[in-house]
């Protein structure tokens, strides 16, 4: 089946696993999704993960941008995101472009200057929903003051066009990387906050590394909404194998009553059997109403499962 990519045209995250998918040269499937609650047909495919984006194939939901891309080089082993000279460091560049970097660019990017230049065709009631949508989203993640995140990114670039001043093309060496589209997302950000992306004027060799990202785009894809992905759920089997390396992690057999929640933000619980435990993947199947049976996975890093009350 085709990767259905549930997302919306601004989110960061999403962009990179667009982006992603470019690189693959993979048809995909795209639903739009709202950005803000209620996300009843999002709900109904997770259980209660409401990050973006997500991505379904049948009945399997893939959750967070680092396991779609592992899961991504599945369907798809070539181009490689993980060269073997350089996965190791790729996959842990990739981890801080995704959370040290991410939530500096963040605060960055919405400086005044920024958010009026982003927001300037939205009425003074959407800003209002979508800042009280995400100030309860965030309310694990400290906010870093405009001052902070201004030293910071200055920081952080000048280390990124560093790496680039030998006249290697991507991040890790001659070939792209996971690192390169986790940092791309980013700094995709900071363009969307019109002048305060004249930052990026005072590094060269990252402003053309970031046109050769962009220039990948997003490959081919279809449009259908959410009504129809959740039928196609509803319609499909996901395929649980218990394998003989399934990790007991916390005492916790396969079939396990569990809830798994990211660690950061956006941590709603989602509840059910837990039926995929492996070193960087976990999963539960879970039933709804709509969607049917299906399992929910979840990427280990960034995650806790608990045993069910």
């Amino acid at each position: 089946m085709r990767p259905i990519l549930h997302h919306y045209p601004t989110s960061p995250f999403a962009e990179k696993v667009r982006t992603i998918l470019g690189f693959k040269n993979l048809e995909w499937t795209s639903v739009q999704i709202p950005p803000v609650l209620p996300k009843p047909d999002v709900i109904a495919l997770t259980g209660g993960y409401r990050k973006t984006p997500i991505m379904q194939i049948g009945a399997d939901i893939y959750c967070d941008s680092a396991l779609i891309a592992r899961v991504l080089e599945r369907l798809k082993p070539e181009p490689s995101l993980f060269p073997a000279d350089s996965a190791g460091l790729a996959s842990t560049l990739a981890q801080w472009a995704d959370s040290t970097l991410f939530w500096t660019a963040i605060p960055f990017a919405l400086q005044p200057a920024g958010a009026a230049h982003m927001f300037k065709d939205w009425t003074p009631e959407i800003q209002k929903v979508f800042r009280e949508d995400r100030s309860a989203f965030r309310a694990n993640i400290p906010p870093m003051r405009p001052p902070e995140a201004i030293a910071g990114i200055g920081i952080y670039l000048g280390w990124l066009e560093s790496m680039l001043r030998d006249g290697r093309q991507w991040l890790t060496g001659a070939a792209a990387s996971i690192a390169d589209f986790s940092v791309y997302h980013c700094l995709w950000f900071i363009h969307r906050g019109g002048p305060v992306a004249s930052i990026l004027n005072n590094y060269p060799q990252l402003q053309g590394w970031y046109a050769r990202v962009k220039q990948i785009g997003h490959g081919s894809h279809n449009e259908i909404d959410s009504k129809a992905a959740i039928e196609l759920a509803a319609g499909s089997r996901a395929e649980v194998v218990i394998p003989e390396n399934f990790l007991e992690t916390h005492r916790l057999p396969f079939g396990a009553s569990v809830t798994v929640a990211a660690t950061d933000y956006g941590i709603d619980p989602v509840a059910g059997e837990l039926v995929i435990s492996l070193p960087e993947e976990i999963g539960v199947r879970r039933t709804d109403p709509r969607a049917g049976t299906v399992v929910v996975h979840f990427p280990r890093l960034g995650f806790e499962i608990r045993k069910a009350e």
